[in-house]
């Protein structure tokens, strides 16, 4: 049985965000979700994140991730710990660059890449025009991970500020892997 966990980035991803509304789908679907609001998500400790996520992982033993912006990094600090379990899939929407200087998210950066990614299969999906990572380094990042890459165009850092509310691709994505299993 397909378990879906949903990681929101940076400021949560609540609705009209695609990530509220791809929860919405999955359960609306009688899928097993879970899509936590992660511990202080405006002003995000790492280290926090990572205890929270780490539970969630335990009890809820997910098949399928999906990440959204930071919590891409997340994910990828928590590659680096000796007690993590190979999931499915991950999906990896708009990883913001290893190197960002945010101030109010600097204790997850510089963020080390990961020699495993601990899923089998990755799928990648960034913009030509996210203002948080240029297009080259998403495509080393892509291709260090083995991961299938999908670049849309002009869609700013995918979440609902640049349009992607209800995002019917990503949710026939994740639903058509999911009974295919």
């Amino acid at each position: 049985m397909n378990r879906v966990l949903i990681l929101h980035g940076w400021g949560g991803s609540d609705a009209p965000h695609w990530q509220a509304e791809l929860a919405s789908e999955i359960a609306k679907n009688y899928g097993t979700v879970s899509f936590p609001l992660l511990d202080n998500c405006h002003f995000p400790s790492k280290n926090r994140w990572m205890k929270q996520v780490r539970q969630m992982l335990k009890e809820f033993k997910p098949t399928t991730v999906v990440c959204h912006s930071l919590a891409n990094n997340l994910w990828m600090w928590l590659c680096q710990a000796e007690d993590m379990t190979e999931i499915e899939r991950l999906f990896m929407v708009s990883p913001p660059s290893l190197e960002t200087k945010e101030k109010n998210i600097k204790t997850f950066f510089p963020c080390p890449l990961p020699q495993d990614i601990y899923a089998k299969k990755v799928h990648m999906i960034v913009s030509d025009d996210d203002p948080w990572v240029q297009m080259d380094e998403s495509k080393k990042l892509s291709k260090h991970f083995g991961a299938t890459l999908t670049v849309l165009n002009n869609a700013g850092h995918i979440n609902a500020d640049s349009g992607y509310g209800k995002w019917e691709w990503i949710e026939k994505l994740i639903m058509r892997d999911e009974n295919e299993k």
